[in-house]
């Protein structure tokens, strides 16, 4: 899981556009973003993704939008 801090004026809107960036480059680094989560309110952004290392998953932010993650934690559903 990936935590975005602070990105002023998020909405719900962008960061939609935002994933479906993601998603048509996650193939070329073996990556699968699954699902986001936003709060306005705090400015806050969540992703939920499978890849090989977090690096790629940053790769494909790089590439997709340029909106690169302030902190990533790996996570095991339960």
């Amino acid at each position: 899981m990936d935590i975005h801090r602070k990105v002023k004026g998020v909405t719900a809107a962008a960061v939609a556009d935002a994933h479906a960036k993601d998603l048509k480059v996650q193939g070329k680094y073996g990556v699968n973003y699954r699902s986001y989560w936003v709060d306005e309110g705090s400015e806050m952004v969540f992703c939920l993704v499978e890849a090989p290392n977090p690096e790629a998953a940053a790769r494909v932010h790089k590439e997709a939008h340029g909106l690169l993650a302030d902190e990533t934690h790996e996570v095991h559903q339960g």
